[in-house]
């Protein structure tokens, strides 16, 4: 989870510099993210995806809005990796009120999958689909990092 941390910290600092050449944020900003050991148990590092778009929205000024999840690991040219829980994941978001589920592009599949009573009133998006929905909740347009 560290790694995950100091990873989307780099990732944002990049996609910033590239989305806001004169914005100082990370450079005039000291900065910590708790995931230590007595945090919320996880079973991997795919909290890197809502960290990065947590330290946009901070540096950017522009909150993510409430009715959206993400999840997925993100490595450090910005890509997305395959999560595992899906139907899980997709269950909490139900029970939290949200809209909207950025999930993985590798992990489409296993949404489509999921009987209709589980994904009711969901709206799913891979990484592929983010610059949308990014940029609708974000103001930060294309993938993580463009590769």
């Amino acid at each position: 989870m560290k790694e995950s941390a100091q990873i989307a910290h780099t990732v944002a600092k990049a996609i910033l510099h590239e989305k806001e050449l004169d914005n100082p944020f990370f450079a005039n900003s000291k900065l910590h993210l708790d995931v230590s050991a007595g945090a919320t148990p996880t079973d991997g590092p795919s909290t890197g995806c809502t960290m990065v778009t947590s330290l946009l929205s901070l540096a950017m000024k522009k909150p993510a809005k409430m009715d959206l999840a993400m999840t997925g690991e993100v490595t450090l040219t910005g890509r997305i990796l395959p999560i595992g829980g899906v139907k899980e994941k997709t269950i909490a978001a139900r029970w939290s009120d949200v809209k909207t589920i950025i999930f993985p592009s590798a992990n489409r599949r296993d949404f489509d999958k999921l009987a209709p009573n589980v994904k009711a009133g969901l709206e799913v998006e891979d990484d592929a689909e983010q610059s949308a929905t990014l940029k609708s909740h974000l103001s930060v347009s294309g993938n993580l990092r463009d590769e």
